[in-house]
């Protein structure tokens, strides 16, 4: 239905930030960490897969599940050390890790190729740019189907009923024999592994990689103003937050250019819901429709005149059966 190739890479970037949202909800969500330093995770997905690509020879699907199973098993030791703090020193955690990973993958440019960047080969490379387009919205898709399937399989298990339980008061639940800290470990690791596919097929899709750009803390930023717009707490917040925000900030880079009025039009949005929808656009809707329909309601109920007849009569049918039968 796209009218041009265009309109399709708009779909697949905004398809992309609904992958990346969805899967930082796995942590902040369920546990109510929020984390900065997801983007780290998506950048070494995309940087995994697109060196085991170019360096090894590996075929490009097997490089993204490689890659993605690699990212799981560095993320057991970064959970292990950041899950250890709470608060505004879990976020300092993530974001030193998004920082660190920067400077490594910028200075190693033998390996990584540094600023110049690195060049992933295509995985069809007998496709027309149109047609690779159009397999990669489909591929996206069905990542995106994947992420939210397991999403909602987690919020309906006892694993998720003790992640909740976390995220409400996390000392409350240790004392009532819940191991708070495997299933922030567990869900964390789970957390990166998905977040570094969407990095992975994105460098697929790119072709084109710049520590600057997959490592910035804007990318986690955008992850968590995505959650937040639609709701941490539900299975399609954070792809309606995608939505609104991926189509803005495109739109914006597509009317301004390389300017930073994107940056402002993502301050604003981010303005607009931590004061006017905390809990995201979900929530915020279904409370307006449940005010509307119970705006028929009122507190005291209306009793016809034959109500209050009989009420007053009941007590009078009462005594006279209760005579009766004592033969008074």
């Amino acid at each position: 239905m796209a009218p041009s190739p265009y309109e399709i890479t708009v779909g697949i970037a905004i398809l992309n930030y609904a992958v990346l949202s969805t899967s930082w909800n796995f942590v902040g969500g369920f546990t109510g960490y929020i984390s900065l330093g997801h983007g780290a995770f998506a950048g070494l997905g995309a940087y995994g897969t697109g060196l085991l690509v170019a360096r090894a020879g590996l075929p490009p699907f097997a490089a993204l599940f490689t890659a993605a199973a690699l990212v799981a098993l560095i993320a057991v030791p970064v959970g292990y050390a950041a899950l250890r703090v709470r608060g505004a020193s879990f976020v300092i955690v993530s974001i030193a890790l998004v920082l660190i990973l920067l400077l490594v993958f910028q200075s190693w440019a033998s390996f990584t190729g540094g600023s110049r960047g690195l060049v992933v080969p295509r995985p069809f490379p007998g496709m027309l740019r149109a047609e690779h387009h159009r397999t990669f919205y489909f591929l996206f898709l069905a990542l995106l189907a994947v992420t939210l399937s397991a999403w909602w399989v987690i919020d309906r298990s006892r694993f998720g009923m003790g992640l909740k339980a976390i995220r409400e008061d996390e000392d409350k639940a240790q004392s009532l024999g819940i191991p708070t800290y495997s299933y922030k470990l567990v869900v964390f690791v789970v957390s990166a592994a998905f977040t570094a596919l969407a990095g992975g097929l994105y460098a697929l899709w790119f072709g084109d990689l710049d520590p600057v750009f997959q490592f910035s803390v804007l990318g986690g930023a955008y992850m968590v103003l995505m959650a937040l717009l639609g709701g941490v707490r539900h299975l399609y917040g954070p792809l309606l937050g995608a939505v609104a925000v991926g189509y803005a900030l495109e739109y914006a880079k597509v009317e301004y250019g390389d300017t930073p009025l994107h940056l402002v039009v993502a301050g604003l949005l981010l303005g607009v819901v931590v004061m006017f929808m905390p809990d995201g656009v979900i929530p915020a809707a279904t409370a307006l429709i449940g005010r509307f329909r119970r705006s028929g309601e009122t507190s005291i109920r209306e009793v016809t005149a034959a109500e209050l007849r009989e009420r007053r009569e009941q007590p009078n049918r009462t005594e006279v059966k209760d005579g009766e039968r004592s033969g008074t």
